[in-house]
């Protein structure tokens, strides 16, 4: 893969998941009957971070969090020429009328959330489902879905290709925008 362009480094990176975090804060304050959900991989990622902010702004706050893997939910699961590897789904508790956060690093087609909803119904109905994504590719999208909570919107052409690097990967974070070949 060609070098990418950075187009949200570490300071500003930092920035835009505490602002995320103080989002949620402001609408959820003390996550009564609220969880919020890591889609995994790099969605398990984000939420921690996140997490992390919250209870350390109000340190008495232990905020529900689950871990959830979609691999045998996604609609491509079969017709993939290498086997998908699954991680592991951590949610030690129900769902069944509380309110979720879902959490990805990237929103592109729609498709992983679509699988990461019908996943969510294996551990009850929730009351309520918003969605929240670092990377937001707009026009990209296959089905109807939109997140509530962005940190970055990019426009990108269908070739191109959005890598979000963590810190605890490869000692950066920072968000890295391939061009189209």
């Amino acid at each position: 893969m060609s070098k990418g362009r950075t187009i949200l480094a570490s300071t500003r990176f930092e920035l835009t998941i505490q602002r995320l975090a103080q989002e949620l804060l402001e609408n959820y304050g003390d996550f009564n009957n609220t969880c919020i959900v890591g889609i995994q991989e790099k969605g398990v990622v984000l939420a921690k971070r996140i997490i992390e902010l919250i209870e350390k702004e109000n340190i008495k706050l232990k905020v529900p969090f689950g871990k959830l893997d979609i691999t045998f939910y996604r609609d491509d699961f079969r017709t993939r020429k290498e086997p998908i590897k699954a991680a592991s789904t951590e949610m030690d508790f129900l769902i069944e009328g509380k309110k979720i956060i879902l959490i990805d690093d990237v929103l592109y087609t729609g498709r992983t959330i679509q699988s990461a909803l019908a996943a969510l119904q294996d551990f009850g109905r929730p009351d309520k489902v918003e969605l929240l994504c670092l990377v937001d590719r707009r026009f990209n999208r296959h089905l109807p879905i939109q997140a509530d909570y962005i940190g970055l919107t990019i426009d990108a052409l269908d070739e191109a290709y959005v890598k979000v690097e963590w810190r605890n990967q490869t000692n950066k974070d920072r968000i890295l925008l391939f061009a189209a070949k």
